[in-house]
């Protein structure tokens, strides 16, 4: 082989293995971006790099396979709803403590599905694995917590706390059973 061929030959397979790398990242940012959604972008924008993100993201949703997470049983599933539509009475009488209890409520769904209930940045990122649809409103209902512990909360803002707090629940909550149903219809 000559000195030329041999550089031709390097050359091609430098292009093939660019190739392959630039491929590679393509298809792991669209793997990321799918299954994050908003929070794929809020962590391009946190870190101000893709690359960071996506390694993050990586990060995030290896701790996360660590974990047992689980679907509820039908008989916690409906015990959580119940409790759920008697905190959505409560709120017509007393705003504050629906909205305190339905923060607890949430605890106590996340935690008997098997996230880890460490600090809440560790359980917005956590959630955002399987759940990136909704974890923008568990943000916003937890700033207005943060609001209403400081004895600042409007009942708007507990109202509007308690739509956010019901979309997060809804989701942990009412999927298990859209799962269960396919997959009974699938055997």
């Amino acid at each position: 082989m000559t000195s030329a061929q041999l550089a031709i030959l390097i050359i091609v397979i430098a292009a093939i293995a660019a190739g392959a790398i630039i491929l590679f990242l393509r298809n792991r940012s669209k793997r990321l971006e799918s299954r994050f959604g908003p929070e794929y972008h809020r962590a391009v924008a946190e870190t101000g790099s893709k690359l960071k993100a996506e390694a993050r993201l990586e990060k995030i949703e290896k701790r996360v396979e660590k974990y047992s997470i689980r679907p509820l049983s039908l008989a916690e599933r409906d015990r959580f709803q119940q409790s759920w539509r008697a905190i959505q009475t409560l709120f017509v009488d007393d705003p504050s403590q629906a909205f305190i209890e339905a923060d607890q409520l949430l605890g106590q769904v996340m935690a008997a599905r098997g996230y880890p209930m460490a600090d809440f940045d560790n359980r917005v990122e956590e959630i955002s694995v399987d759940h990136a649809p909704v974890v923008e409103n568990y943000r916003c209902g937890h700033e207005i917590a943060l609001v209403h512990r400081r004895g600042n909360a409007t009942t708007e803002q507990l109202r509007q706390g308690m739509i956010h707090y019901r979309a997060l629940f809804d989701e942990l909550v009412g999927r298990e059973m859209a799962l269960r149903v396919r997959a009974a219809g699938a055997s």
